[in-house]
C-alpha cells in the first residue's frame, strides 16, 4: 500500500496547478536545489522559477502514479500547458527534509 503522499508535496501540486505561488517558497528548505530544463534554481530564484513558469505555461499536472525509491518520492504527471508538445509526461522527484522539499528534479 503507498504512503499519502508529504504535505509539501500535496501543496506543490496545489500551487502548480492553480497558479497561487504566494507561499510556494515555505514547502522548500533553505538550502533547496530545483533541477528544471537544464537549469538549476536556489533560494529566491526557486520563487522566479515558479512565478515564471505558470505565468508563461500555465501548466495543469495531472498526477498518473507514484512511487518511492528510498528517500525519494517520484510522482508522474501528464503536464498540459501553454507549450508546445502539450501535454507531456513529467517525473517528479522529490527528496524531503523536515517535511519540506529539499531537492526536486523534473524531466521525462
Amino acid at each position: 500500500m503507498n504512503k499519502p503522499l508529504a504535505s509539501a508535496i500535496v501543496d506543490f501540486f496545489k500551487a502548480h496547478n492553480t497558479g497561487q505561488t504566494d507561499d510556494f517558497l515555505n514547502l522548500f528548505t533553505a538550502d533547496a536545489l530545483v533541477h528544471d530544463e537544464a537549469h538549476e534554481y536556489r533560494g529566491p530564484a526557486i520563487r522566479q522559477w515558479i512565478d515564471e513558469a505558470v505565468a508563461k505555461y500555465q501548466p495543469i499536472a495531472d498526477i498518473t502514479n507514484i512511487t518511492t525509491q528510498g528517500d525519494q518520492t517520484l510522482v508522474t504527471a501528464k503536464v498540459s500547458g501553454k507549450f508546445p508538445g502539450s501535454p507531456v509526461q513529467l517525473c517528479y522527484r522529490f527528496t524531503l527534509r523536515d517535511d519540506k522539499i529539499a531537492e526536486l528534479a523534473i524531466g521525462p
